[in-house]
């Protein structure tokens, strides 16, 4: 099933979409109880927001090869994980700012996680258990922005620098997609999911053992190989089968204020 947020003329609705592009609205909680209010749009009336307001927005760090030849033998013992704001959230077709001071950022193609119950000390064969489902994330990033000594959060914080969308699908099979980015149409970053360093089952049980995660989270399991920076004007278009392509252009900010 695929759940979306979108926006008709000022009011912000939850619904589900169909394969004949309509989507049908529900109310209700998203993770527990809802139901179709009768109410039905079509894809091309409605603008498509981020599919949730997340609860929190959790990354990992450097987290794919470029082959599997490269994966390591032993994994590292602390994974670099880092905080998003919520407020860093919007949609496709929204534009990602980049801040003044600085020419380029950096987008981020991945696969974005959606817990759907809490989660403490979960072991990694019941990880699964715990997924609400799936959406296309672009964990914009401003590398000027990075401590010397390493910390990543200001580079990682600007507001519009989490794109997420266009849906959360709840089939999807984590272990069998490629994360996908074209940059004005050119193809960027291309690598299956089996390419990633910390994969997705340990990720998420290795988090629950130091948090407790709740429905809403988000978590942006890492980037393949290809990451560029990027200016105002460039379009960037993040796509994962299953789920659906994640489109945005980049705009410097000090344009957008002129505008």
């Amino acid at each position: 099933m695929q759940y979306t947020r979108f926006k008709v003329q000022s009011s912000v609705l939850t619904g589900v979409l169909t394969e004949d592009h309509t989507i049908k609205e529900i109310k209700g909680d998203l993770f527990g109880e809802w139901k179709y209010t009768g109410q039905t749009f079509s894809e091309k009336d409605v603008k498509f927001l981020a599919p949730l307001s997340p609860n929190q927005v959790i990354g990992i760090g450097a987290n794919y090869v470029s082959k599997t030849d490269e994966l390591p033998s032993e994994l590292p013992e602390i994974p670099v994980f880092f905080f998003k704001p919520t407020s860093s959230v919007i949609g496709p077709e929204e534009d990602i700012i980049i801040p003044d001071n600085i020419e380029q950022v950096k987008f981020e193609s991945e696969l974005a996680i959606v817990i759907g119950k809490e989660a403490k000390n979960v072991p990694e064969e019941e990880v699964l258990e715990y997924v609400f489902g799936y959406t296309v994330g672009n964990d914009v990033t401003a590398p000027q922005y990075f401590h010397e000594a390493g910390h990543w959060t200001i580079g990682k914080s600007f507001d519009t620098f989490t794109p997420l969308g266009p849906v959360i699908e709840t089939e999807l099979d984590p272990f069998n997609v490629t994360v996908k980015a074209k940059l004005n149409d050119v193809e960027k970053q291309n690598s299956h999911t089996n390419l990633m360093i910390i994969p997705i089952r340990k990720m998420i049980s290795y988090l629950t053992g130091v948090m407790t995660l709740k429905p809403g989270d988000v978590i942006l399991t890492g980037s393949p190989v290809g990451a560029e920076f990027v200016g105002a004007g460039d379009v960037i278009e993040c796509e994962i089968k299953g789920i659906g392509k994640l489109r945005n252009t980049f705009v410097a900010a000090r344009e957008r204020i002129k505008a």
